[in-house]
């Protein structure tokens, strides 16, 4: 589904992130992987189908890293990727009344605040070499429902939710799309650390009766990012096995 295409993927050492790049590699797709753990994040490189994938090491919600490694990029691979896939993510979680600010400020510096940096900077380029992209952002569904102890995580996603509604709206006359991936519970080293009886709860109140496995997030986003959905922007797609 992406034959030539240049994707770039944040997140992309492990979890839902690796899955994407996998994926993308899979459908053709030259990937740059970027994420904070650069040792991690070459594993994921080492992985990859296909030839011309690069690692990055790259801290989203610092303008000096995001700037200074996506100019690498861009000179790396003489352009811009038409392919952005916002998936770097972090949880704090406690209750609210526990929580403290700087929990609190983490989580929306990596989630809301990289998802603009990485955005804005991209778009910016391809607005002036006049090139068409698709951005996915990776969102959740407690976006949308709320979870007891992560008020922070939750609100940040639903930040990047209407973030990518109102990208949307600005990009479309330069032939940008901005969609977003809101997934259900996902077997990921970030669930890895959620309690078992907290995971049989979960899964006894999602209809399909399971957690998602990273690669069945990375399908629907990869076909996001494909022209197979050219005429789909400004919309949020569930996975979430009916939760």
């Amino acid at each position: 589904m992406l034959p030539g295409k240049l994707a770039f993927v944040t997140g992309a050492g492990g979890g839902i992130g690796r899955a994407i790049c996998r994926v993308m590699a899979r459908e053709g797709a030259t990937v740059v992987a970027a994420d904070l753990n650069i040792n991690n994040v070459q594993t994921t490189v080492e992985e990859l189908t296909g030839e011309g994938h690069k690692s990055y090491q790259l801290d989203v919600s610092n303008v000096e890293s995001v700037t200074s490694v996506l100019k690498q990029v861009f000179t790396d691979y003489s352009g811009p990727p038409t392919i952005v896939v916002n998936a770097a993510g972090i949880t704090r979680d406690n209750f609210m009344l526990k929580m403290s600010v700087q929990d609190f400020d983490n989580v929306f510096n990596v989630n809301v605040k990289g998802t603009f940096l990485i955005t804005q900077t991209i778009c910016k380029e391809l607005v002036e070499k006049n090139l068409p992209g698709s951005i996915v952002n990776i969102g959740s569904i407690v976006a949308q429902r709320g979870n007891i102890g992560q008020c922070n995580y939750s609100a940040s996603k639903a930040a990047v939710e209407v973030f990518s509604k109102t990208i949307a709206l600005e990009m479309a006359k330069y032939n940008i799309r901005c969609n977003t991936v809101l997934p259900g519970f996902t077997t990921t080293p970030m669930t890895d650390m959620v309690p078992e009886n907290l995971k049989e709860y979960f899964k006894s109140v999602i209809p399909l009766k399971r957690f998602a496995n990273s690669e069945e997030i990375a399908e629907v986003v990869t076909f996001l990012a494909s022209e197979k959905s050219s005429y789909v922007t400004g919309t949020s797609i569930a996975v979430s096995g009916g939760y």
